[in-house]
């Protein structure tokens, strides 16, 4: 037998008698930290996560990141406190993981502001009009992500249907959850109410707890608004089942910013598809792991945006919705 042949030989048996699972253990395992402002951590996983959470693992394990073979999630969640953003973003970064996946344009900052060297992936407001990047299509530096809107006529479009939904609306709630009141959204609902002749008034809840929102929705009872639009931010989404029968039970309009809310009973949403983004989120954390630098990632803005209506809620609250306004929908929740 050729030595040549003799190796090969040798090799294949060693191959063979390390098995799969020893083979799976020797490849690089990442380490991914998924942060968010609001959803509580242990609501971060491939099973217990909103399904946005879940379409990123999904993604990332068909991509062949699975956690728990070649992929290690520590997860982390600021509970809707911005106070805690700073700290929270040192701690995360003080493990120094491969990536952080990290939402809300504030949380952004914190991270930003806490490492110029780890890859950051964020999800969160158009970043080019937040003055966080110059070029969409090479963000430059540690940051890339995804847009969950595509520049400030979003607002306004929300706006429209909300008018398009009840022609007599004056005066419209804009429920912030601290933090934004100093986005372009709020700047962007302000200039449109005025286009549109309504009062939009901006109502600040710096944490978002079931007191605060059972509070916020008395004040606003008692203050006759005629509707209500909900921030983008992630402390609202941990919220949404409770954010949704609230509004159900005090019969006030709201439009939200994610089918999510719809689909537990909320009126109406104007959103990106949230599964695509998802899908991008993952794509961008598997290509940093391959190499890639986060800065030469194009950041991603999505093009197609879906009105979703909830017809048996409108009819809870006793609003009749137009026929054109569900004629045009892209889905009806009967």
């Amino acid at each position: 037998m050729r030595r040549r042949e003799f190796i090969g030989l040798a090799g294949a048996a060693a191959a063979a008698s390390i098995g799969p699972r020893s083979l799976r253990a020797q490849q690089k395992q990442h380490r991914l930290a998924f942060v968010h402002s609001g959803i509580p951590a242990d609501k971060l996983t491939a099973s217990a996560g909103p399904f946005w959470v879940r379409q990123v693992y999904e993604t990332l394990a068909g991509l062949g990141d699975v956690e728990g073979s070649n992929l290690i999630v520590e997860r982390f969640s600021a509970e809707g406190r911005s106070e805690r953003f700073a700290t929270l973003a040192a701690e995360v970064v003080g493990r120094n993981p491969d990536v952080v996946i990290v939402n809300l344009n504030d949380f952004v900052k914190a991270f930003m502001t806490a490492t110029s060297t780890i890859p950051l992936v964020a999800v969160m407001g158009d970043p080019v009009a937040a003055g966080f990047i110059s070029n969409i299509a090479r963000p430059g530096g540690n940051l890339t992500g995804v847009a969950i809107n595509a520049g400030i006529e979003i607002y306004g479009k929300r706006l429209q249907i909300v008018q398009e939904a009840m022609p007599k609306v004056r005066k419209v709630a804009n429920l912030l959850s601290g933090v934004w009141t100093v986005s372009p959204g709020e700047a962007g609902y302000q200039e449109a109410g005025r286009r549109l002749g309504m009062e939009m008034v901006a109502k600040e809840m710096v944490e978002v707890n079931e007191t605060q929102l059972r509070r916020m929705f008395e004040e606003m009872a008692e203050q006759k608004f005629d509707a209500a639009v909900v921030d983008e931010g992630g402390s609202f989404l941990a919220q949404r089942a409770l954010l949704t029968k609230l509004a159900e039970e005090h019969r006030l309009p709201v439009i939200y910013p994610y089918r999510d809310y719809v689909e537990l009973g909320g009126l109406m949403a104007y959103a990106p598809d949230l599964g695509e983004l998802a899908q991008r989120i993952a794509g961008d954390v598997h290509q940093i792991f391959n190499g890639a630098k986060a800065g030469d990632i194009p950041f991603y803005q999505p093009s197609k945006f879906q009105l979703i209506v909830n017809a048996k809620a409108a009819k809870a609250i006793g609003l009749e919705l137009p026929q054109a306004l569900l004629a045009g929908a892209d889905e009806v929740i009967e």
